[in-house]
Formats: C-alpha cells, sequence, structure tokens
C-alpha cells in the first residue's frame, strides 16, 4: 500500500477540528506540533486574513488513495475561509512501519479499523 503524509497549519486551537475532518474519511490519528507563524503584513494585506502567530501543526500518515477526501473536507472545515485559516498539503511517504493496515468492506467502500 502508498502512504502519504498530510501536514496542515492551522491557527492555535483548531488541530482537533482537523482531526475530525481527517477522520471522516478513513484517517486514524495524527501528531500535533506548536508552532510559530512568521508571514509578513503584506501576506495579511494581499488574502484579505489577520495572521495569528501561534499555530498548529498537524501531521497525518494516510493511505494514498483517500488523501483527495482528506484534503478537500481540510479545505471546508479549516480552510483559508475558516477561523482556523489553514493550509494543507501532502507528500510522498517511502516506507512505514508501525501501521497495521487499514481493511476495506468492499460491501459498502468504507474503511473498517
Amino acid at each position: 500500500m502508498k502512504y502519504e503524509v498530510v501536514f496542515c497549519i492551522v491557527n492555535n486551537g483548531f488541530s482537533e477540528a482537523v482531526m475530525d475532518a481527517a477522520k471522516m474519511y478513513g484517517a486514524r490519528g495524527g501528531t500535533v506540533l506548536r508552532a510559530r507563524g512568521t508571514a509578513s503584513k503584506e501576506a495579511e494585506k494581499i488574502f484579505n486574513i489577520s495572521i495569528q502567530a501561534e499555530k498548529e501543526i498537524v501531521m497525518i500518515i494516510i493511505p494514498s488513495n483517500i488523501k483527495d477526501n482528506i484534503l478537500h473536507a481540510l479545505y471546508k472545515q479549516v480552510g483559508l475561509d475558516t477561523p482556523g485559516q489553514g493550509i494543507a498539503f501532502c507528500l510522498p511517504v517511502d516506507d512505514v512501519i508501525g501501521l497495521t493496515p487499514i481493511k476495506e468492506n468492499k460491501a459498502n467502500g468504507k474503511n473498517n479499523s
């Protein structure tokens, strides 16, 4: 199975919303890192948003086949037009250890974990 890692950077306090959105489409867990944003005042003007300095970065390893659904859910739930003002991106993962395979229920296409 191929995997990707999703990085979602949101305003402080929105990591739970990130995980709730991702879990709706099969993610099972993630890691939250505390961070500090460094965007300029010019970026605030260009994107017409206010930049909150305190951030959370949520890292979630997922099977590649659910990536599009998860990114779409993150955009809707915590994207730039929401209070979470989040951005998300994915990177391929070459190897993973420590994860149990996610079994698909072929009758309904949903993950059973």
